[in-house]
């Protein structure tokens, strides 16, 4: 079964940082590439950023290049999002989903997400 659960949204203001996990459950996550996505009101959900396997190759999305950081510990299961000078048009609700080589999202492979919101 691939089942993914997001974590480590919160509030915070312009300029501050959060650190998202995604754990893994029911599979091996290291077999796959992991990509966050996020999605506000209104909005289709959006590609954020990619890890592969290995973690040796990463990809983001424009909007947030520089200041995010994908990481993985395979040893715990886990890929990390380092988000750092968020931003207001940062808040969304934030997903990830396996993916191979960085293709695209494995149909079902998402969790429930966890909430971003960047508010002054």
């Amino acid at each position: 079964q691939l089942q993914l659960v997001e974590s480590g949204g919160g509030l915070v203001q312009p300029g501050g940082s959060l650190r998202l996990s995604c754990a893994a459950s029911g599979f091996t996550l290291d077999y796959y590439s992991i990509g966050w996505f996020r999605q506000a009101p209104g909005k289709e959900r959006e590609g954020v950023s990619c890890i592969s396997r290995s973690g040796g190759s990463t990809n983001y999305v424009d909007s947030v290049k520089g200041r995010f950081t994908i990481s993985r510990d395979n040893a715990k299961n886990t890929v990390y999002l380092q988000m750092n000078s968020l931003k207001p048009e940062d808040t969304a609700v934030y997903y990830c989903a396996a993916q191979y080589f960085c293709s695209g999202p494995i149909r079902g492979s998402w969790g429930q997400g966890t909430q971003v919101t960047v508010s002054s």
